[in-house]
């Protein structure tokens, strides 16, 4: 499953918030316009890592993580969970590889229109377990 997009774009990680972490503009940038590609977005938040992209859906949770890739100087993540091809809910086996793979096209598609990402590629399966 594709859901750890790397980039480089210094312009989405020009501010952070007081406490060092980055990500808010990217997060925002993808709240934004993933309505445009038939997401509704319920919030955005700061966490620990970065930023938090949730969205409705009511099969499962479904959200996506912005922030800095520590490897490069303006190196950004945006991740999308769950990152699994099912979870469990009330003892069920929920697919998410569909869903979540919409999700991933629409934030490639949002990142490469925006203009200022270079360096765009998805992480092999095993970059994805390694994290």
């Amino acid at each position: 499953m594709r859901t750890n997009l790397e980039f480089r774009a210094a312009t989405f990680l020009a501010e952070q918030s007081d406490d060092g972490v980055q990500g808010e503009i990217i997060a925002r940038y993808l709240a934004d316009r993933l309505p445009d590609h038939g997401f509704t977005v319920d919030g955005v938040s700061a966490e620990d890592w970065g930023w938090r992209v949730s969205l409705q859906n009511a099969a499962f949770p479904l959200w996506i993580g912005c922030g800095h890739y520590q490897e490069f100087p303006d190196g950004v993540l945006c991740f999308i969970e769950p990152s699994r091809p099912f979870v469990r809910r009330w003892f069920k086996k929920i697919a998410t590889g569909e869903r979540v793979e919409d999700l991933a096209k629409a934030v490639e598609v949002i990142v490469r229109a925006s203009g200022r990402a270079t360096d765009i590629r998805w992480w092999t399966e095993e970059e994805n377990v390694r994290g």
